[in-house]
C-alpha cells in the first residue's frame, strides 16, 4: 500500500484531472512551503548537533560540484537534441540542477518510517546543490547568449531566496538549540511534518494536473527529457552516495535529490535572472512530470536498488 501522504497527491491529481472545486488559497500553499521547508531544516540542524566537524568538508564539497555538474551536463542535452532556445534551456537545466524540497520532505518522511540510517549532514545537501546549479544555469546563459549582467545580484539573489534562508536558518536553530531547546515547537514542526507534508501534496497533485492537461503534442521532446533525466540523473547521485560511502537511508536521499528538479526556488531566480525563459515550460516539465514520476515510482524504486540489489 501506498504512503498515506502520497495517497493525498494521487487525490489531488485525480480531483485536478476531473476539474473539481478543491482549491489551496496561495496564502495556505506559502504557508505550507514555509514550514515544510523550515522544518526539513530543524530536523537537520537538531541532527547535525553535536556532529558537525571539519570531516565533513570534503564531502560536502563534492555535493556541491554535483550541483555545478548536472546543468553543464543537462544544457547541451537541452539545446542539442530536445530543441530549445539557449534561454530555455539554461532555465530547465537550472530546475533541473537545483533541487525539489517538497521531493526531499516526501523521501525523508519515506526513509524516516522505514528506519534507515542516515548522516545528520544530509539536510546540507539541499542547499549546497540548490544554489550552485542556479547559478551555473544563469551562468550558461549569459555565457551563450552573450550578455553581461551583476553578478553581485545574482549572487545576492541565489542567498537570499525564501527557500535558501528558510532551509539554511532552520540548520543553524536545529544546530544551536539541539533536541532539548527546540523541545517546545518541535509538536508542530516534527510531530505534525507528516500532516503537513500530506496537506501540501494535496496542492501538488492538484497543480501537476493543470500542467499535465496543458502539454502540447509538439512539446513531446520535453516530455521524453522530462521522463528520462531522472533516473539518469540519480545514478549520478547514486555514484556519488556509494563513493562516499555514506549510510542507506542518505544514499537513498541523495539518489533522490539527484534525480529531482525545483519548482519553488528556481523558477524565482531564473524568472528575474532570464527574463527571456519561459518559466511555465520548466514548471511543466518539473512539476507536471518529473515531480509525479519520482514521487510514486522513483523513492521506491530506488529504496528497493540501495537496500535490496545493493544490500546497504
Amino acid at each position: 500500500m501506498i504512503d498515506i501522504a502520497i495517497a493525498l497527491f494521487a487525490l489531488g491529481v485525480a480531483a485536478g484531472l476531473i476539474r473539481s472545486d478543491i482549491a489551496l488559497s496561495k496564502g495556505t500553499y506559502d504557508t505550507l512551503s514555509i514550514l515544510l521547508m523550515f522544518a526539513i531544516g530543524l530536523k537537520g540542524g537538531v541532527a547535525l548537533h553535536g556532529n558537525l566537524g571539519w570531516q565533513l568538508v570534503p564531502e560536502l564539497l563534492m555535493v556541491s560540484a554535483l550541483g555545478v555538474a548536472i546543468p553543464l551536463v543537462c544544457y547541451p542535452v537541452l539545446r542539442k537534441l530536445v530543441g530549445l532556445g539557449v534561454a530555455n534551456s539554461a532555465s530547465v537545466a537550472a530546475h533541473y540542477g537545483s533541487v525539489s524540497a517538497g521531493t526531499f520532505a516526501v523521501a525523508l518522511a519515506y526513509v524516516e518510517s522505514r528506519g534507515l540510517p542516515m548522516s545528520p549532514q544530509t539536510t546540507l545537501y539541499l542547499v549546497l546543490l540548490e544554489m550552485p546549479a542556479i547559478i551555473t544555469g544563469i551562468f550558461l546563459f549569459r555565457r551563450f547568449s552573450g550578455t553581461g549582467g551583476d553578478w553581485g545580484a545574482l549572487w545576492k539573489e541565489a542567498f537570499t531566496s525564501r527557500g535558501v534562508v528558510l532551509l539554511v536558518g532552520g540548520v543553524i536553530i536545529g544546530f544551536v538549540y539541539g533536541p532539548k531547546g527546540t523541545e517546545p515547537i518541535a509538536p508542530l514542526f516534527v510531530g505534525l511534518f507528516k500532516a503537513l507534508l500530506a496537506l501540501f501534496l494535496l496542492e501538488m497533485g492538484l497543480t501537476t494536473a493543470k500542467f499535465m492537461t496543458a502539454w502540447r503534442k509538439d512539446q513531446w521532446r520535453l516530455v521524453m527529457f522530462a521522463l528520462l533525466a531522472p533516473p539518469v540523473l540519480a545514478a549520478s547521485g547514486l555514484a556519488l552516495a556509494l563513493t562516499l560511502g555514506l549510510p542507506a537511508g542518505t544514499v537513498v536521499l541523495l539518489t533522490v535529490l539527484a534525480g529531482s528538479a525545483s519548482y519553488i526556488a528556481a523558477p524565482a531566480a531564473i524568472r528575474h535572472a532570464i527574463p527571456e525563459a519561459d518559466i511555465g515550460m520548466a514548471m511543466f516539465a518539473s512539476l507536471g512530470l518529473t515531480f509525479p514520476l519520482n514521487v510514486l515510482i522513483g523513492i521506491p524504486v530506488y529504496h528497493w536498488l540501495v537496500t535490496q540489489g545493493l544490500g546497504l
